[in-house]
């Protein structure tokens, strides 16, 4: 039976880094209530994977795909997985599979030795291409990465989770990637901090498209303008989640330095790919190099 976009899917070739995405995508879905599903692609064996090995009947030994589902029932017994392998290459499986899911997640390649990671061709292509949500995991991502520290021996699962970080540009509508920031910051009880960066030349771009004389540019006036403007897109949106705390952050200058900054305090980063388009240098710089989980949404 088809479970439809109601899923969360991810990719497994059994390496540390897709294992890793797994356990964010088991956490995802659990949050949701969603059944998780895991794609194992290529026409190669499976990758040889650090799991917990478990007895298997005589004769019969356990693929990568089989051990990492069996691992992830024994750390989610509540969820409902679906595994499968398919011989379709990896990049068109994982596309074909993110058209028929609610958000499709992906595993990054690490680095040693650096904050960053580099981001294997697999995920970056998908990220590019995908009809939906695509969720990049840093290498070495852990549950307690998504939470504040804790204090006194708490567990830390009973920390609160991390700001969502949105990224979010004013003059471009993008409703599929507002919802979305907003209904993982809901699903985690989380706040949600929008961040709007903005350069000198968009106010004054913005008023000769409306029709109006501008004035000069002025940083301070800009800022006002610029702090209205997102306002106002987030004005519907703070009315249909009014449980969910939000901040809206206005800054000058390109966004990728404002939005890195911000992903460092945050439990996942929300950016935006324009339907049809592949992602920006922006965009292409976040998933390497911020220290979160990455959202890369396709909107307009």
């Amino acid at each position: 039976m088809s479970t439809g976009t109601r899923s969360i899917t991810v990719g497994i070739d059994g390496s540390p880094t897709s294992l890793d995405a797994a356990d964010w995508a088991a956490r995802e879905a659990r949050r949701r209530r969603l059944p998780l599903r895991l794609l194992h692609a290529g026409t190669g064996p499976a990758v040889s994977g650090r799991v917990p090995d478990v007895d298997v009947p005589a004769g019969r030994t356990r693929t990568a795909l089989d051990r990492a589902a069996i691992r992830l029932s024994y750390a989610h017994p509540e969820l409902d997985i679906i595994a499968r392998r398919t011989g379709t290459p990896a990049v068109q499986a994982l596309l074909a599979a993110a058209a028929d899911t609610e958000t499709l997640v992906v595993g990054s390649r690490g680095s040693t030795g650096f904050a960053g990671f580099e981001v294997g061709s697999v995920a970056l292509a998908v990220a590019a291409r995908a009809e939906r949500p695509v969720v990049v995991v840093r290498a070495g991502e852990l549950p307690e990465d998504e939470r504040t520290p804790v204090r006194d021996g708490a567990p830390p699962g009973s920390a609160p989770y991390l700001p969502v970080v949105l990224g979010l540009d004013v003059d471009r509508p993008a409703d599929d990637l507002i919802r979305y920031a907003f209904d993982t910051a809901g699903f985690r009880s989380a706040p949600l901090h929008v961040v709007h960066a903005w350069t000198r030349s968009e106010p004054y771009a913005r008023e000769v498209r409306a029709g109006r004389t501008p004035r000069p540019d002025d940083t301070a006036e800009g800022r006002d303008g610029e702090g209205r403007a997102l306002a106002g897109a987030l004005r519907p949106w703070r009315r249909r989640f009014p449980g969910t705390t939000v901040r809206a952050h206005v800054f000058q200058g390109r966004p990728g330095p404002h939005l890195l900054r911000a992903s460092a305090r945050a439990g996942l980063l929300v950016v935006g790919r324009e339907a049809g388009t592949g992602p920006g240098r922006v965009v292409r710089s976040l998933i390497r190099h911020a220290p979160c989980a990455v959202a890369v949404v396709p909107h307009g």
